[in-house]
């Protein structure tokens, strides 16, 4: 038996990938708790299991002068012949490979697989919980009506599951078409394995992506300090150069815009504004309603409003459609932000308030994201 069991072991590691100790450790759990389960005591037992696949079994037992129980007791003179400084009331472990034969088989194939398994999972979580908060390039398997449309994608050894609340709106994918995905969260359980959460409208996936396309943001000379998105539709980048010398929103857009479009491809033609942060609040909210130029901005502390004029002719356009512009800058800043022409702050034009995007992970005091 202990030779097919070693053989057994060996396919296993093979087969599963799975670090050798980590092994070793589920098979000594399972079979102790397959004994345990067939003999109904046990406690005092223990399971080694050696890399070679050789099993040990350990009875603890008390010293005494003359045994009665010999699965908890053991004649002092037997002790000393183990352990030559035994004495009485003591407790040595005795090596007792006739317990592993006591052992049911089935019920220890049973539970040593489950135990694999349970080992494989927590291998496999150990193994991808580092990309969370990251990017992951995912392949399209199907679009699973059952969990209210949400999309399952091959991520390598584990499942991703793109919820459509998670979905870019009007973007249509198809089967085995390869999409870059932003893992949000870890799941393991539920008869499914291991599952990443994953999402195409977070707005880190901007974040990731111009690290990925932008060496200066990578290497942290260009920071990016505030993000505000609407999915499918448009974004806002705040950036900031740590270093003198260079042009944030140069590095970002890239030769011909060569870094920017790469990422707006990615995202399905997604528009992105690149604005240059600033510490002064009034400065930033006039930076953040690019492409317009503001004549003044005014902030008004008690309800953390700016007060926003700008040229008659460019009111439309720093309203944007249907409000946009407008309300992105107030995603991004973290102000509301009222917009008027010039004489008509009695009554302001267009009124913007921050997100709850914005609330829940909010710009700090020095505009650095949280």
């Amino acid at each position: 038996m202990l030779t097919e069991f070693q053989a057994a072991i060996a396919q296993l590691i093979h087969e599963k990938g799975l670090p050798q100790e980590r092994v070793m450790e589920a098979i000594a759990n399972a079979l102790l708790a397959a004994y345990r389960k067939g003999s109904g005591g046990g406690e005092n037992i223990r399971v080694e299991v050696e890399a070679n696949g050789k099993v040990h079994v350990w009875e603890n037992r008390r010293v005494v002068a003359q045994a009665q129980d010999l699965s908890t007791e053991i004649a002092l003179a037997d002790a000393q012949q183990l352990d030559e400084h035994a004495a009485l009331g003591q407790h040595i472990e005795v090596d007792s490979p006739q317990i592993f034969n006591k052992i049911p088989t089935q019920t220890a194939k049973q539970i040593i697989l489950q135990r694999i398994r349970e080992a494989e999972l927590e291998h496999l979580f150990e193994s991808y919980k580092d990309m969370k908060d990251d990017l992951a390039v995912g392949t399209v398997l199907r679009r699973d009506e059952r969990q209210g449309g949400a999309y399952l994608l091959d991520l390598g050894k584990i499942e991703g599951v793109l919820d459509e609340k998670e979905q870019i709106p009007g973007e249509r994918l198809r089967p085995n078409q390869r999409i870059r995905v932003y893992i949000y969260e870890l799941k393991r359980g539920g008869g499914r394995g291991v599952q990443a959460l994953v999402s195409r409208t977070h707005r880190n996936i901007i974040k990731r992506l111009f690290e990925l396309e932008v060496p200066e943001i990578f290497e942290g000379r260009v920071e990016i300090k505030a993000i505000a998105r609407e999915p499918g539709s448009r974004s806002k980048v705040a950036v900031w150069a740590r270093e003198d010398g260079i042009d944030p929103i140069g590095a970002c857009v890239g030769v011909r815009g060569a870094r920017i479009n790469n990422v707006i491809n990615e995202l399905n033609g997604e528009k992105i504004d690149i604005i240059v942060w600033s510490p002064d609040p009034a400065q930033f909210v006039s930076n953040a309603l690019s492409p317009v130029k503001p004549l003044h901005v005014e902030l008004r502390e008690s309800d953390h409003t700016a007060l926003v004029t700008v040229p008659e002719k460019q009111l439309s356009l720093a309203i944007g459609k249907e409000g946009q512009n407008a309300r992105l800058a107030a995603k991004l800043t973290g102000w509301r932000v009222d917009v008027a022409r010039p004489g008509d702050r009695a009554e302001a034009a267009v009124s913007a308030e921050p997100a709850a995007e914005v609330q829940e992970q909010p710009a700090s005091a020095d505009g650095a994201m949280a």
